[in-house]
């Protein structure tokens, strides 16, 4: 060996003792494959998408409050039929869609009344109004809410589009119709009362259809979504219609809203293959990269002991003659959430049960959720927003259905939850833009949560510490984290971090980095 080369061995040596041996610990390239890259987002316990552990905390689910009924379909042109709701929150306005159908047994036979989509509007969410429209007429007259009528009525699903390349004219679009129709159709409005065709042809053509099948627009994946009906067998066309196996969800995505490919069928998370009629899919208005289902899970139970000690047992028999399933099926409201449109995270409790029995719940067409969830005010002054989801009840019952309203604070479908023994969850490595962490968390008088950020690696980034962490404990969807050295984290705005809750008889609902 030569001298040069022993001079370069031994600078080697000694530049790989300065960068390896004696160098801080090593914080993850933002580019690792494994590091989530959060930026402003706000983040939900939804999935598990940034949990890398719970130690003694868990995943719960919480459930909607109910509050009043809304709106009762009691109408001629409308009745027990009335049900496939969207609401829409259009600035000071929440619009809401529904078909409007008689259905009724008589004489061991099912009646289905003529279909038409109605429209009704509310400016607290709260209270609504069915505005005489005066655009088609029912029994001779004008005097009516309906805003549709003939083709899609089964099941027409608008939606406010997103897309900042949307027209003026088209700034509401829906899909609707049967596979007896052909398939769906798209359709536009400029003030989403007034419809038309975007085109003579279905847009979808394969497909059973025979639910509420949604679109959207996806503003985190910049293409629009939808999401439609299937069965797992058999078929389903307007020529031969015999479905076979479990009622299922199919997506497909467009760059224009008509012309639709890329299709798949869902998948879920450690699910059991069960029926789901509707699917409810949308992005979550607060964190819209997460797109969030409320599907109605289906159930046919048949006649036992349990099912005669159900409301309105008569009711039920009358529908039972007719088809066991129209007497016997029940429904309620789950949840679900996915990043990717496909695949799903989805509980297998019930988000929405069919809950106390009175009259006019427990039936096949009981707590059908609408599509959206909506921000509205709370009844409790001074407390913060909550969502509003509204959900059906006297389906098939009798002359006519109607909506109630159920709450839930924001964010609030599922927390990471610590008892008062105590517990920990440790985020994924990620990283994030913004000055400062906001929670979302609820705790006991006693409780609290304590925020530690570590580099990727497990080792505590100084000075934002556990023991450096000030205590927090309330109730609030907006609180910042503070270190004894305040609440600016711009410094490790762009590194691989870990985030490490502590919580104490207390709920985590979601976080947020922001300036």
């Amino acid at each position: 060996m030569g001298p040069c080369m022993a001079v370069v061995m031994r600078n080697t040596f000694v530049l790989f003792w300065l960068l390896v041996v004696m160098a801080p610990p090593i914080v993850r390239s933002a580019d690792d494959a494994d590091v989530v890259d959060i930026g402003s987002r706000r983040e939900l316990f939804v999935d598990t998408c940034l949990i890398e552990s719970l130690n003694g905390a868990q995943r719960r689910l919480h459930h909607p409050v109910a509050r009043d009924v809304v709106t009762v379909n009691d109408k001629p042109w409308e009745g027990a039929g009335s049900g496939y709701h969207s609401i829409i929150h259009d600035g000071d306005i929440y619009r809401m869609y529904y078909r409007g159908s008689a259905l009724g047994v008589a004489a061991g036979k099912l009646k289905l009344g003529p279909q038409v989509y109605c429209y009704a509007e509310s400016r607290d969410g709260k209270t609504w109004s069915k505005p005489n429209l005066g655009l088609f007429a029912h029994g001779g007259s004008k005097q009516n809410n309906i805003i549709l009528t003939g083709l899609g009525c089964h099941n027409f699903a608008p939606f406010l589009d997103a897309n900042p390349a949307c027209q003026p004219d088209a700034r509401f679009k829906a899909l609707g119709g049967t596979a007896k129709e052909g398939g769906l159709f798209a359709f536009k409005s400029a003030d989403g009362i007034h419809w038309s065709l975007l085109q003579k042809d279905p847009v979808i053509t394969v497909g059973a259809f025979d639910s509420q099948n949604l679109a959207f627009w996806d503003s985190a994946a910049q293409k629009y979504r939808a999401y439609f009906r299937t069965f797992t067998k058999g078929v389903t066309t307007a020529k031969q219609w015999t479905p076979e196996g479990y009622r299922a969800i199919r997506t497909a995505a467009s760059a224009d809203f008509l012309s639709w490919g890329d299709e798949a069928d869902l998948t879920y998370e450690d699910s059991p293959a069960e029926h789901l009629y509707t699917n409810q899919i949308g992005p979550y208005y607060r964190a819209p990269h997460i797109l969030i289902g409320l599907p109605t899970r289906y159930v046919e139970r048949g006649w036992s002991g349990s099912m005669r000690a159900l409301p309105e047992l008569k009711h039920r028999e009358e529908r039972a003659a007719a088809h066991l399933r129209y007497g016997t099926a029940l429904t309620e409201g789950l949840l679900m959430a996915s990043r990717d449109g496909v695949h799903f995270d989805r509980w297998n409790e019930a988000f929405l049960r069919p809950g106390p029995q009175r009259p006019d719940t427990w039936n096949y067409g009981h707590q059908f959720i609408a599509w959206h969830a909506v921000e509205t005010e709370s009844d409790l002054p001074g407390a913060a927003n909550e969502i509003s989801l509204y959900a059906s009840e006297g389906a098939w019952t009798g002359s006519s259905n109607a909506m109630r309203r159920y709450t839930l604070r924001l964010d609030g479908f599922v927390s990471v939850t610590g008892p008062w023994k105590g517990g920990e969850l440790i985020t994924r490595p990620l990283q994030f833009d913004g000055r400062k962490l906001a929670i979302n968390f609820a705790t006991s008088a006693a409780g609290s949560v304590q925020v530690e950020i570590q580099y990727s690696n497990g080792s505590v980034v100084s000075g934002f510490g556990l023991n450096d962490c000030s205590e927090l404990f309330g109730d609030s969807v907006d609180r910042t984290v503070t270190w004894e050295g305040g609440s600016d984290v711009s410094q490790l705005a762009g590194k691989a971090v870990r985030l490490r809750f502590v919580l104490k008889d207390a709920d985590l609902y979601s976080f947020q980095v922001t300036e």
